[in-house]
């Protein structure tokens, strides 16, 4: 993820909802002699491109090449969504809809908080439903021969009334499909690449819409229910954001969770928008969808630092990938799957092995350099002390977990230590996928644990030879022999 791509060559069509976000900014500083509300001085207003319009907005700030399909109004708020739009290199494609406004919400924001937000939005007219539908259709056809991936911005304000249509459309051109979804049941867009709802979205269509598509007796596990949905609706995956906790990438096979960045949040206004810009950019580059997600979660960070529906810029958000490398260090086992995701974006190559380096000696550190020559990252994961006694028996570790890890980080060759609960790495070689895995000692390859998934993916097992007439239990044995004597 750190070496983002130029992306002037990648083509996003963008259907859906539109809206201009008015702000009127001031102070408030008085409160109204005609009722308990303040009074807001109003000092400066500005006007944003939102709903579907700052999803395209913020793909064409980050680089590249967005078309956008969408409803407006005869109106002046709907030319002044042209105008915003195509000045900043979006290219619309519009469909005017008479006796129709264009969407405007409008905010009044003092000291960097919102005081009210008014909405100025009708339905639209149910004359001409099919033609317009026609329209819509036609418009994102005509720009799928020459688009890396198509997304559904569907607010349920009307612009997407087909969404099956659509979806069969970009496929049948082999183009990937990210559908960021309001409240319809998730069943209408069955066969889409990937949804992305966010978890009060989701947990809206468990209870309203998908009872055809779920049984009820799994319900009570979401992740278990999020996997039969891919399943079912043949999802390629599932991300459910879930603002301050992050976001949950779920395929038929796998769960991963991915943290929230660290920020001080200003505005959530527009995140949603980002992380979906962020989505389809890295499903346009073809990259795992983890890797999407977390590339859009940097991005969401970024933006809910700022005040309103402000895009995020490639340089922001290639600044943001580099400082999400961690250089070194013990980590959780969610940093770490972030910074091995970097790491291998990258093109860096990422050495695993693991033990319990109870008394480190020189025998663990001519391994380790050994193991660490083998690519650009070295992980070293290590028994938890409870799985060290339960493998080493009594007395065992000498040493307790921090004093371990905190040896282990003091070695030049180590990048990144974790500890693990369970006796095996097996959780951890499924989550981080590194591309070795090394062992040392009498092992064969294949009696490795763990080999069996790692050579499933395609990663290398490599076992190495340890220092002769050096071993832990050996230490442990002359000490006791000595205090014996």
């Amino acid at each position: 993820m750190t070496n983002l791509p130029a992306l002037g060559q990648l083509h996003v069509v963008v259907v859906g909802d539109l809206m201009l976000d008015r702000y009127w900014h001031g102070s408030a500083d008085r409160v109204s002699p005609e009722a308990p509300v303040p009074v807001m001085d109003v000092r400066q207003r500005e006007q944003r491109p939102g709903g579907a319009a700052n999803v395209a907005l913020n793909l064409v700030s980050l680089g590249a090449r967005c078309t956008l399909v969408g409803l407006v109004g005869a109106d002046d708020a709907g030319q002044e969504l042209f105008d915003t739009l195509s000045a900043a290199g979006v290219h619309c494609d519009f469909l005017e809809v008479p006796d129709w406004p264009t969407i405007v919400k409008l905010r009044l924001v003092a000291q960097k908080q919102q005081l009210l937000r008014a909405d100025f939005e009708e339905q639209i007219p149910d004359i001409a439903a099919s033609e317009r539908i026609g329209v819509v259709q036609n418009k994102v056809e005509k720009h799928l021969r020459h688009a890396d991936a198509l997304i559904l911005e569907d607010y349920d304000k009307g612009a997407i009334e087909d969404p099956p249509a659509l979806i069969h459309a970009a496929l049948n051109a082999g183009v990937p499909v990210l559908v960021d979804p309001k409240m319809k049941p998730l069943s209408v867009y069955a066969k889409a690449t990937v949804i992305k709802p966010n978890e009060k979205e989701f947990l809206h269509a468990l209870a309203t819409g998908e009872q055809a598509v779920v049984p009820a007796a799994p319900r009570s596990n979401v992740t278990d229910v999020a996997q039969t949905l891919c399943s079912k609706l043949g999802l390629e995956a599932l991300i459910v954001t879930r603002g301050g906790a992050g976001m949950d990438v779920i395929t038929g096979e796998d769960v991963h969770h991915i943290p929230a960045r660290p920020v001080e949040v200003y505005d959530v206004t527009g995140a949603g928008d980002t992380t979906a810009a962020g989505l389809a950019i890295g499903m346009a580059l073809r990259w795992p969808y983890v890797d999407c997600a977390r590339m859009a979660n940097i991005a969401a960070s970024l933006v809910v630092a700022k005040l309103g529906t402000s895009p995020v810029t490639a340089p922001e958000l290639r600044a943001a990938l580099n400082e999400s490398t961690i250089d070194g260090g013990r980590l959780t086992r969610d940093e770490l799957a972030v910074a091995v995701a970097a790491a291998k974006a990258n093109g860096e190559r990422v050495v695993f092995t693991n033990g319990c380096f109870d008394i480190l000696h020189a025998g663990h550190v001519t391994y380790l350099e050994e193991a660490a020559a083998l690519g650009a990252r070295l992980v070293v994961a290590i028994n938890d002390d409870a799985s060290v006694t339960r493998l080493k028996g009594t007395g065992r570790p000498v040493i307790p977990v921090e004093g371990r890890c905190r040896v282990l980080e003091g070695l030049a060759c180590v990048d990144w230590v974790v500890s693990f609960t369970e006796d095996t790495p097996e959780g951890l070689l499924e989550m981080l996928k590194p591309d070795v895995l090394v062992k040392g000692g009498d092992y064969r390859p294949q009696g490795v644990v763990g080999a069996d998934i790692v050579k499933r993916y395609g990663g290398e097992v490599h076992v190495l030879s340890l220092v002769s007439d050096v071993s832990t239990t050996a230490i442990v044995e002359r000490i006791r022999q000595n205090d014996d004597h």
